[in-house]
This record gives structure tokens, sequence and C-alpha cells, in this order.
């Protein structure tokens, strides 16, 4: 594994992060930015995303035939980290969830005709969309086996959906929804993935869920399928391949999601460093005292050992491999470290941390949903501990190159 990068992802990089400082970081401080729910404001972010589209730094993770610039997951992990050293930052470029894992599952599998009605409005910034999977008891969460939402066959033509879903993120302002469905009780191939749009009569949101944090576009919403007719033509990959849809898209979704942790925990560093090094106490700089060194010193260290695990898991998904471990390990990793930082800078921070002057409660409160999203800490170490006991003393084995 070379952990050189290109000079082409390079040059994203720099672009982007000079378009976080100029364009985004002001921004946070005013009040006026914000929509409320704590996100950027739609209207501005409509004329951020023309400008970041027309420098070229749009959809990076989708092909070129696509719309996008085919990056791979290494380019991936180097510029989400840094378009997320802004709290606004993915969404500007077309890379924040639930799009991104979206518009990567439908590039993966979806029919020409599916990726012209489905994909190419969300690569224009025409719709968003959401993934519609997790459902209250005792239905599905991080066990899609336990899903009881069905969907029906009507003859050859169509299918009919019953059943109830929530904590569905972006569900308010999408149009484009991929809905995981049962349309048989094979444990297997029991699942399929259909594809809705919210014109389509037979379902509602129930309602918005309030939140402990700052929230997406479209909030976490519970929403209600009575009657909604699909056609045929809607099942993404095919019948009963709904398990092997939501596998495509939650790991690599899972991953990037680290991805841009890892620049919002770098943002925490950041703070806490700037005020450490102007705020003096009893005759002493806090940057001075070595409690304050021994914090941001172990911070430093966790991020990094984040960086390394998502480079691995983006190497071994770039190289076709599926990365199981590597990304549950990220996930895990990464997840605590981002609320680890947000903790640290605000307890260096002071008052001034817990108050609204700097981004850090924002990303305090947005970090501790972190260890929830897409599979528990618990799950993934389950997962974790299955491949122990599977593998032995081979889990930790090195990949072996040509001579």
């Amino acid at each position: 594994m070379d952990l050189r990068i290109s000079p082409r992802i390079e040059d994203f990089r720099a672009r982007i992060a000079r378009y976080v400082e100029r364009e985004l970081i002001p921004l946070e401080a005013d009040p006026a930015s914000y929509d409320p729910h704590e996100n950027i404001r739609l209207d501005l972010l409509d004329t951020l995303r023309a400008k970041a589209r027309s420098e070229g730094l749009w959809c990076l993770q989708l092909k070129p035939e696509n719309g996008g610039q085919g990056l791979g997951k290494i380019g991936m992990a180097v510029c989400y980290e840094a378009m997320n050293r802004s709290i606004f930052g993915p969404v500007v470029f077309n890379s924040a969830a639930p799009d991104d894992g979206n518009m990567m599952v439908l590039e993966a599998v979806g029919t020409p005709a599916q990726k012209e009605r489905w994909l190419k409005p969300i690569v224009e910034g025409k719709a968003r969309s959401a993934f519609v999977m997790t459902e209250p008891h005792p239905g599905g969460g991080s066990d899609p086996s336990m899903i009881q939402t069905r969907a029906e066959k009507k003859g050859n033509a169509s299918y009919v959906v019953r059943g109830r879903k929530w904590f569905i993120t972006g569900a308010e302002e999408a149009s484009h929804f991929i809905l995981m469905a049962r349309t048989s009780d094979d444990p297997r191939y029991g699942l399929s993935a259909l594809l809705v749009h919210r014109d389509q009569p037979g379902w509602r949101i129930v309602r918005r869920i309030p939140i402990m944090g700052p929230e997406e576009h479209g909030g976490h919403c519970e929403l209600e399928f009575d009657g909604l007719e699909i056609p045929a033509d809607g099942v993404l990959l095919g019948e009963g391949q709904g398990l092997k849809v939501t596998q495509m898209r939650l790991g690599p979704a899972r991953l990037t999601h680290c991805m841009r942790w890892l620049g919002l925990s770098k943002r925490c560093v950041e703070i806490a460093q700037e005020y450490a090094a102007r705020r003096e106490g009893f005759g002493v700089r806090l940057k001075d005292r070595e409690s304050v060194q021994l914090m941001l010193g172990r911070l430093a260290m966790n991020i990094e050992i984040g960086r390394l695990l998502v480079m691995k898991a983006g190497w071994e998904l770039d190289r076709g491999g599926f990365a199981r471990k590597e990304i549950s390990m990220a996930k895990v990793q990464v997840a605590n470290v981002l609320h680890e930082a947000a903790d640290t800078a605000i307890q260096i921070n002071g008052a001034r941390g817990y108050s609204k002057d700097t981004v850090l409660e924002w990303i305090y409160r947005y970090a501790r949903q972190a260890r929830l999203v897409d599979g528990a800490d618990e799950v993934h170490r389950m997962v974790l501990n299955r491949f122990l006991d599977q593998e032995g003393a081979e889990f930790w084995t090195w990949p072996v190159g040509d001579n």
C-alpha cells in the first residue's frame, strides 16, 4: 500500500481547501447563513453549489461519463476530509449523505434508463434523495433481515408497498427514494430495492422527528406506505437483490462518513490550537501547559489512526475488495475520535467552546450520532469479532504483492 497521492488528487485537494477557506468558513459565523434546522440556507447553498461546479469541484466520487471526476476511494478520502473542514462543506460539492451513497449505488447497478431518470437529476443538483431502510420495532435497523415493509407483486407490472419507516435522512427535501421492502420470505433473496418518486401516491411523511443535533436538509423523518404502487422497472438490480444493494450502498457510505468526520475532527483541533495559543491563565498560555499538550497530542494521534484506517479501507475498495473489516474498524475509530475532538476542543476553549461563538457546540451535538448511524459501534465490534473467530491469527495478515 503506497500512501503517496497523485498530483491530480493533490490538485483537487488544494483547490477544495482554498474554496472552503474563501467561501465557506466566513459564512459559519453569520446566523443568516443558517436555515431553521441549523444547516446552510438553501438559497445560499444553490449559489455556492453553482460556483463549486463551475470550478470543477463537483461529484468527485462518480465516473466522468456520469458527471463526476472518477477519483476513486483514496482520492475521495483526501478530498472529503478537506471539504469538511467546514460544517457546510460536503453538501456544497454534492458529496454529502445521503445523496453521496445513493449516487454511487445507482451508478454501480442502475440500468441506463434508471441512471437517466434517477441518477442524473441528483448529479445535476436538481434533485435530492433518501435511502429508506430503517424501521420502528419490530422492523429492521442495523439488521436488514428484520425488515417488515412489504412489496406485494401485482401481476407482472407493479408492486404495492405497505409498511412504516423512520429516521429516514433527507426525506422532507428528497424527490428520489431508494426503498428497501420485502418481496418474499426467502432469508437471502427476500428483499428488493425499489425506486420511488415523491409525487407517487400511496405514501406520506408522518412527521419530521426532532433530534438533538443540527440536521441534514430534509431532516430525519417517519414515513408510512399504504398502497404505494411501483412499476416493475423501478426495481434496482432485480427482484430479491435488495440485500446485495444494501451491502453495496452501506459499506462505501460508512467509509465516506469517516472521510468527512476526519475533516471535522481536524477543524476542532484547529480551533483548540488557535485559542490555546492566545489564552492565558495565571500567567501561562494554555498551549504551554502540559495538560493541554497531552490532550492535543493524544487527539492528533487518534485522528491519524483514523486516517490510516480510512486509507487502508479505501485502498482495499479501489483494488476490488469488500473491505468489510477495514470499514468496520474505521467506522468505530473515526466516530469516536470525532466525539473526542469536539469534547477536547470545547474543554480547552471553556465557556467559549460551549457557546455559539464557535462551531464546536454544533459539531459536538452532530458528533453524538456518528456512533449510531450506519451501524452502532457495538454492531461493528461484533462484526470484527466474527472475522476474528473465523480467521484467527490470519485476521492480521498483510497482503502479499508481486516481486
